[in-house]
């Protein structure tokens, strides 16, 4: 995971804690559980080398044993959060996004950027017992998220630039290609709806979330067509839109 810093240029080293950091780099990247076997195939490294670590860092509770291997829990996610622009993100965001949820008796959800993936920082959920809505921490390969559209979209040329050329290397000119088109398409309209590629019956409503630089976030409202009716998809998109607008304003973004 150190590939790119020179051996001979470090003067210290913790061979223990660079197995661990190996360990949870290589989760965070791929995404997906992993057995002990696959972890040594892609690090490298023995399975012997692994298996303490794995059980201090399980321990600790960074990662958590599934029937398909280990993940990650929300701890690293928990660590960062707490200090930095997206604490101030997610407290500028969590009154706007109560209002929201209140006003559509939708749940909501708060997305920021990790590299090529986009991870959940903040919910509220639906008023009443029916809603829909997906744990802190959630993470998704950008390139197949609705939000991923609007990370490109509103993104700076930059910022642009570099995200189209991590996508090619992993995804190919003809996916990209078709990604850009689409989060072109989205970034005119203002908002991306899209029907959910999870659940049946769920739209994901997205609007951006932008700062100086460019788009921060999104917030998105998983849109449930109810019997009987609570509120237009339409009406929904207004106050969604207005929130984002309303918490982009907070973080130093003027609509003018």
């Amino acid at each position: 995971m150190l590939d790119s810093l020179d051996d001979d240029s470090r003067k210290y080293r913790a061979p223990a804690l660079e197995k661990g950091l190996d360990v949870l780099e290589l989760l965070s990247q791929h995404g997906a559980p992993l057995t002990p076997s696959q972890m040594s195939a892609m690090l490298g490294r023995s399975v012997s080398e692994l298996f303490r670590m794995i059980q201090v860092l399980e321990f600790r509770g960074y990662i958590e044993p599934t029937p398909s291997g280990y993940r990650l829990t929300n701890r690293l996610f928990t660590l960062g959060i707490a200090h930095g622009p997206a604490k101030d993100l997610v407290e500028a965001a969590l009154p706007h996004m109560r209002e929201l949820a209140e006003t559509t008796v939708q749940s909501c959800h708060l997305v920021v950027r990790s590299n090529d993936q986009i991870v959940v920082v903040a919910r509220i959920e639906a008023p009443g017992d029916l809603g829909y809505s997906v744990r802190i921490g959630y993470r998704r390969s950008i390139i197949e998220a609705t939000s991923g559209l609007l990370f490109y979209g509103f993104a700076n040329e930059r910022n642009q630039a570099q995200l189209r050329e991590t996508l090619t290397v992993r995804h190919g000119k003809k996916r990209v290609a078709d990604y850009i088109a689409a989060a072109e398409a989205a970034s005119a309209e203002g908002h991306a709806e899209r029907p959910s590629d999870f659940v049946k019956g769920v739209t994901d409503l997205v609007a951006p979330i932008i700062g100086a630089e460019g788009i921060l976030a999104t917030l998105i409202t998983p849109y449930i067509e109810r019997t009987p009716a609570v509120g237009s998809m339409a009406d929904s998109v207004e106050q969604l839109r207005r929130a984002a607008t309303a918490i982009s304003s907070e973080m130093g973004h003027s609509a003018a």
